[in-house]
């Protein structure tokens, strides 16, 4: 049976029903928006899989040449994993979230592999897996108001689903190492100094900003671009394939783990963390006999 060509076009974006991200398609460009400004956008199962179609939708429509993705509001483009969601589904099982996580991968996977390019509209904070979402973009522009931040080794994960893989590439090394082991925010136009963003503009600018930007990629030849495209994503899906199936296994295996526990209820309880009293309950150091 040979399916008719119009099987492989992108629908109308009311045609897909979203809850959890508002999508629209005008002008050669789609727009994907993270529809959580009371959680700061961050990301539970619906809105992967939400996000997952849109982004395959975007793919198959050759009426889409860019792919833009921002977050609702002003506060945030995107916080990362639902933490209420970890707390109550993955703390006590998890196993549930090594399933979440295989959607977490192949939604990142499914975005960088779209193409087409991308680029990351900077609203508002973008921590966590939110910095991993907008470095699978091809672009990222940020307004100058707002910051980067990863929060892994302060709140009880580690940033192993792109930021560990790319950050190095993208800021260099020794930067890296500070962005993932002090976990400090980075100020949008000191992103733009280490190259973590393409451009930082005043907020009244950020939506003209990402404008132009689109209409010179919508101005470029497609295949080129899809294939130029690929080749740029070597360094990344290198570094990623021998090290994210790894990370699945060791954040499933480490979810119910005591640190994780105590990063996670201390971010629902709005409490911080006392790290050297953890430390000393971990530590051996009292259990040793004299000598």
């Amino acid at each position: 049976m040979v399916l008719s060509m119009t099987h492989y076009n992108g629908k109308a974006p009311a045609e897909l029903k979203f809850n959890n991200i508002l999508y629209t398609k005008a002008n050669w460009r789609a727009t994907i928006t993270i529809n959580r400004p009371e959680v700061y956008n961050c990301l539970d199962l619906e809105t992967l899989r939400e996000l997952s179609s849109a982004f395959e939708d975007a793919s198959w429509d050759d009426n889409v040449a860019v792919l833009i993705v921002t977050g609702a509001g002003d506060k945030a483009f995107c916080t990362g994993a639902d933490m209420k969601e970890w707390k109550e589904t993955f703390l006590d099982s998890p196993n549930d979230f090594y399933k979440w996580m295989g959607v977490f991968i192949e939604t990142y996977e499914r975005l960088r592999n779209i193409g087409k390019p991308s680029i990351a509209r900077l609203n508002g904070m973008v921590v966590g897996g939110g910095n991993e979402l907008q470095m699978s973009c091809d672009l990222a522009i940020g307004a100058d108001d707002t910051f980067i931040r990863q929060a892994g080794t302060s709140r009880g994960s580690v940033a192993a689903a792109g930021a560990t893989q790319w950050l190095p590439i993208i800021v260099g090394d020794r930067r890296a190492r500070e962005i993932l082991l002090l976990n400090e925010p980075v100020p949008m136009a000191k992103a733009l100094e280490w190259g973590l963003v393409n451009q930082c503009v005043p907020r009244a600018e950020l939506d003209n900003a990402v404008d132009v930007m689109a209409e010179k990629l919508v101005n470029k030849l497609p295949e080129c671009t899809r294939y130029t495209k690929q080749q740029l994503n070597f360094w990344r899906e290198f570094s990623w394939s021998m090290t994210i199936g790894h990370a699945k296994d060791w954040l499933t295996v480490h979810t119910p783990a005591e640190e994780i526990r105590e990063g996670i209820n201390a971010f629902a309880e709005k409490r911080e963390i006392d790290y050297k009293a953890l430390r000393k309950k971990q530590s051996n150091t009292s259990k040793r006999k004299p000598s």
